[in-house]
């Protein structure tokens, strides 16, 4: 196959459709290999029937990773090729808006102004906005101060008054698909995964850009199979050697003298002791010492001890299928398109002129950062999720769809050929004067988001992780 150049991609923005990578993938085990799709509510697949050319009647087909999905790990792929340097050794930066939450990681407590409430119990880091899930309109951003030199430092990087908050935060208040400038400077992968700035001071009349870009993998003829479990304890621990009781501290004890106690409304002791697990609905149980028998929230299987018998998964009430069992397929089909129709939309004016030639210089960066991205992520592995390995049967191809009833032209595209020609697309941008920020935007997060962050750890470790 040929490969792409930048003049392909400048004339099919200005001309075409779209640029597709359509790929077949089959379980890296092999055909007939059980993959895992996600589950949803009820630990459920995401099923449907699909028609497609190959098969003659619509045939079922599961959701092995969605839109969103694929975009959070094509973010992750141009994330990691940040953090190893890829961009840097081709002389390319990437706009990036980091909030540090490092300083607030102090187990050994050697800052004597970090209160409690700011002290996080678990690392937490940098989170980007290739990171946050609503990119530059997340939450996380929005409830953070800018922390960079000048004179936007130390004011909210968003805020309810345009007048309390950063420039940054007011030039987001004005963009629009025919004002993408400052979205470009800033953030441009909210330009091409898509954004609502529904979180930000206009609510639900904020910005919102559609995805030029998509991306998704489907399982194709697909036979439902069955999960099975079980455990083997090593201690023998039996079923009937509880009961487990819970100590002051969320701890297991088997002696109710350590255990905590019920009261009752004198605030004297009953004499029953709390068991070391909740119920369903969250709320304690209780069990007197003595009694003939005691509740499953006893058994030392809530406390993970003890053998799991051999056992299948519950079956769907709708279709009889065994839940969560996972699934064998004839094949995965991942298409992934960039929409130039979708870029087109987009305009770029500087000093509020607008330019013909500015906004194709800008559309082209977009479309190779695009392709960066889906060759980053697909050279990184289609790793799913546990049991969900899929690999290509063939070399990666992309067609530009530029002029109805052409014969496919399939070009070859690697992750050094992108970042190649996203570095000649920024160059041709610079000379319309339109450039991106080349040093992360860094953040620091508000007094209030640390508290939050350190609240929600504390109360993870006292529920065992349980919502």
């Amino acid at each position: 196959m040929a490969t792409l150049t930048l003049k392909n991609i400048q004339d099919a923005v200005r001309d075409g459709a779209a640029a597709r990578c359509r790929a077949t993938l089959q379980p890296a085990g092999g055909e007939g290999t059980k993959v895992f799709p996600p589950t949803y509510a009820d630990a459920v697949y995401a099923m449907e029937k699909r028609r497609l050319p190959d098969f003659p009647e619509p045939v079922d087909c599961v959701l092995l990773d969605s839109v969103q999905s694929q975009a959070n790990r094509m973010e992750e792929a141009l994330q990691q090729a940040i953090d190893d340097g890829t961009f840097k050794k081709a002389g390319i930066s990437i706009p990036l808006i980091e909030v540090d939450f490092a300083p607030f990681w102090d187990p050994e407590k050697k800052n004597n102004d970090l209160t409690d409430k700011m002290r996080l119990l678990e690392p937490v880091g940098n989170v980007s906005s290739l990171q946050a899930p609503h990119r530059i309109a997340d939450a996380i951003l929005r409830d953070s101060v800018v922390d960079e030199e000048g004179n936007d430092k130390g004011k909210p990087f968003r805020a309810k008054k345009e007048s309390d908050e950063s420039s940054y935060g007011q030039k987001l208040r004005r963009v629009s698909n025919v004002n993408a400038t400052a979205l470009f400077e800033l953030c441009p992968t909210a330009l091409l995964f898509g954004m609502w700035d529904s979180t930000g001071p206009k609510g639900g009349l904020g910005a919102k850009f559609e995805r030029v870009m998509v991306s998704e993998i489907a399982g194709i003829n697909v036979a439902v199979g069955t999960k099975t479990s079980s455990r083997i304890d090593p201690l023998s621990i039996q079923r009937n050697a509880g009961p487990l009781y819970r100590r002051p501290n969320g701890s297991m004890t088997v002696n109710p003298g350590e255990a905590m106690d019920k009261i009752d409304k004198s605030d004297k002791p009953t004499g029953k002791k709390v068991l070391y697990k909740k119920n369903k609905e969250g709320e304690d149980v209780f069990y007197k010492p003595g009694d003939a028998t005691y509740p499953a929230q006893g058994r030392p299987s809530e406390a993970n001890h003890g053998n799991f018998p051999p056992s299948l998964s519950d079956r769907d009430p709708k279709t009889g299928d065994y839940l969560a069992g996972g699934v064998t397929i004839s094949r995965a089909d991942q298409t992934t398109v960039i929409s130039f129709a979708a870029l087109r939309r987009l305009r770029f004016p500087f000093d509020n002129q607008q330019s013909a030639e500015r906004n194709l210089a800008a559309q082209t960066v977009l479309a190779t950062l695009g392709f960066c991205a889906a060759t980053l992520a697909a050279e990184s592995g289609l790793d799913l999720r546990s049991r969900c390995l899929l690999w290509p049967t063939e070399t990666l191809g992309w067609e530009l769809l530029v002029k109805p009833g052409k014969p496919d032209d399939k070009r070859e595209m690697t992750s050094k050929t992108a970042i190649t020609l996203l570095k000649e697309a920024l160059d041709a941008a610079k000379k319309q004067e339109l450039s991106w920020r080349e040093e992360p935007l860094k953040l620091r997060p508000s007094d209030d988001l640390v508290k939050l962050v350190v609240k929600s750890q504390q109360l993870t470790i006292q529920s065992g992780g349980e919502e």
